[in-house]
């Protein structure tokens, strides 16, 4: 079976007959029909039955047209992305999860890579899919933490999924909250003092395990429970509702805005956040430059 075969029954099919299929075609009538008998013998099937006012589809053949144009639309896009365009413009892909700092280097990144055509991704994803993204090279690094309560896990499906993890910094749980909640001021709070405002996290879809989750102590009491998809709809009801969120503690006024505060939460635990890549194939040139761009801006965020 080869592709001009698919385009032959595709093109007959319209026509409704052999013979104008082959003025279309510009091709012989018999060596069109020599093809497609050819093609029905290998795919041990009738494609056309013949009458009297010409061809048309047997049963069997209906259904092989409707994979035969899929593969014909597929071949056309493929030829018109790359045979004969520039190679393609993208340079760099990040998925993440929900961090400023990350999206900070990114637009450093960009900004810096000064060129009239380029397209870049970043995507804040579930952690399933920050995995999957990864492992598909669908982008080239993800950023997601690892814990005392996820690390195992997390770790075992990396190494099941051939990828690494490269540590970036180590931070202490933090809350944002809403500069007019009532525990800003606080040097610090415990999880009692938090319980009973509402908890915001992020969506996790069907992989919804609590190793999965982006924040820390998924598992302690709360019997408030908000699930959200995106940054700023979390921000949002943080200021609406006096919502709480555990995170790095890692702000961006440029993004957020003055309107959420980061408290440090008391707790034995911590994030150490960095990214993910496959084993399979060296970082870039352009993915070890965000790198740097992102070691640059969480620098006054390690952990002595």
């Amino acid at each position: 079976m080869t592709l001009q075969q698919l385009k032959y029954v595709i093109t007959i099919a319209e026509t409704g007959s052999i013979t104008t299929a082959a003025q279309r075609l510009f091709i012989a009538q018999p060596s069109l029909s020599k093809s497609v008998a050819e093609l029905e013998k290998e795919m041990g099937i009738t494609i056309f039955n013949r009458s009297n006012r010409g061809v048309y589809l047997s049963e069997d053949g209906t259904k092989f047209l409707s994979y035969a144009r899929q593969i014909i639309e597929q071949t056309e896009l493929l030829e018109s992305e790359y045979k004969s365009s520039p190679p393609p413009n993208r340079a760099f892909a990040v998925s993440s999860q929900h961090y400023a700092f990350v999206v900070n280097a990114f637009v450093e990144l960009v900004r810096e890579y000064g060129r009239d055509k380029y397209e870049f991704s970043l995507r804040e994803l579930k952690t399933a899919e920050i995995i999957e993204d990864v492992r598909t090279h669908r982008s080239d690094i993800g950023v997601l933490y690892l814990s005392n309560f996820n690390r195992e896990v997390i770790n075992h499906i990396l190494q099941t999924e051939e990828l690494k993890f490269e540590p970036l910094f180590r931070a202490k749980p933090h809350v944002f909250v809403s500069r007019n909640n009532p525990l800003v001021g606080r040097e610090f709070v415990t999880l009692d003092d938090i319980k009973d405002f509402p908890r915001l996290t992020y969506d996790q879809g069907v992989k919804n395990s609590f190793y999965f989750a982006e924040e820390l102590h998924i598992t302690a009491e709360s019997p408030k429970n908000i699930v959200v998809s995106d940054r700023a709809t979390l921000f949002n009801l943080l200021i609406g509702l006096d919502g709480y969120t555990i995170s790095s503690g890692v702000l961006s006024s440029d993004l957020n805005g003055d309107n959420i505060v980061s408290i440090p939460l008391k707790s034995d635990e911590y994030m150490e956040i960095g990214y993910i890549t496959t084993t399979d194939r060296p970082v870039n040139a352009i993915t070890e430059r965000y790198l740097e761009h992102l070691k640059e801006y969480i620098a006054g965020y390690s952990l002595p």
